[in-house]
């Protein structure tokens, strides 16, 4: 299969590294930033091009969008336009998408929005304990996640780079990341508010928290994100009819409590590896987990579990957050 990768920032080069750890060698890179193009032919060793069109796409089999958010459209477009299935990463950017679904339908084009989440090991044990009904229907949840946005890219600064602007901030850009797996255990919430805005003096001109209440029909929740917590934050409770969920990213274990038994059940799980420079909380394994499910979509082995039709109803709800609808 011949692989190509849109945008060699720090999520290409991800991308790639994924690509190569399942086996596939013959992996095109494109990106504007001679630099970065340099760097991905060094360190990667894979071809590299400077400029993109149609006809470069003709031996293409699937390709991988990796640019910031605001970029993505025109890549999806481009993909759509040469029927090419694609992967795009998290997205924040609601103008356009419908009308790209509507061609990708019509064309018949696989386009796979990024759920990494739901690849995550306790976020697959968590769904599959609450879907299990043993401990009764979920009631309510609280999680926050959080982290300090300078950390991300530390080698510049945070004004030089997609999440430091303020439509693909990364604070705004983390809230359907976190939904996308939320929605998926719990369900759409039926109605959201929240209140959002800048609390700190971060350099870039964005919004950095958000606090989001949800209703369900019958459960509810509180969602807080946010990119000023100085240490690097996953936590949630989630209470059932006859347990509780707790889950902390940096105890690799997702706790259960058994209110029948007055027991705690224990569902451990393998740190995994981070790539150099990382958080050694945000594994590796998920992302080429994540990747893996896209080429095996492609090539008809399996189903990728997110639709752009669910990404665009998740983003929707981030408008409806921010009260644009």
């Amino acid at each position: 299969m011949n692989l190509l990768v849109i945008g060699l920032g720090s999520m290409g080069k991800r991308r790639i590294r994924c690509l190569k750890r399942l086996g596939f060698e013959s992996v095109v890179g494109y990106d504007l930033s001679e630099d970065r193009r340099g760097e991905v032919q060094e360190e990667y060793k894979v071809h590299v091009l400077s400029s993109l069109n149609g006809e470069m796409l003709e031996n293409i089999d699937a390709i991988i969008i990796s640019t910031p958010p605001d970029k993505h459209n025109e890549y999806i477009r481009l993909a759509i336009e040469n029927k090419k299935p694609a992967f795009i990463e998290a997205s924040v950017i609601l103008e356009g998408l419908d009308e790209l679904n509507n061609l990708a339908r019509k064309e018949s084009v696989l386009i796979a929005p990024s759920c990494t989440l739901r690849f995550h090991p306790a976020i697959k044990d968590i769904k599959k304990i609450a879907a299990s009904g043993q401990f009764g229907k979920a009631t309510n949840f609280s999680y926050h996640s959080g982290q300090y946005l300078p950390d991300w890219h530390p080698w510049e600064n945070v004004k030089d780079f997609y999440a430091g602007k303020k439509e693909t901030g990364g604070c705004r850009e983390i809230v359907p990341f976190e939904l996308t797996w939320i929605v998926d255990v719990v369900g759409f919430p039926i109605e959201l508010s929240g209140f959002y805005g800048k609390t700190t003096d971060i350099v870039a001109d964005i919004d950095d928290t958000y606090v989001i209440s949800l209703d369900f029909g019958g459960a509810y929740g509180t969602l807080t994100v946010d990119v000023t917590s100085r240490y690097a934050t996953r936590s949630l409770i989630l209470n059932m009819e006859r347990g509780q969920i707790l889950w902390r990213w940096d105890e690799n274990v997702v706790k259960v409590y058994d209110a029948v038994t007055r027991r705690w059940i224990h569902y451990n799980y393998p740190q995994g590896q981070a790539a150099e420079g990382y958080n050694k909380n945000i594994i590796e394994d998920m992302y080429v987990e994540e990747t893996e499910s896209f080429v095996s979509a492609v090539e008809g082995r399996g189903t990728f579990p997110n639709s752009l039709d669910d990404d665009i109803k998740v983003l929707k709800l981030l408008h409806k957050i921010e009260g644009r609808v």
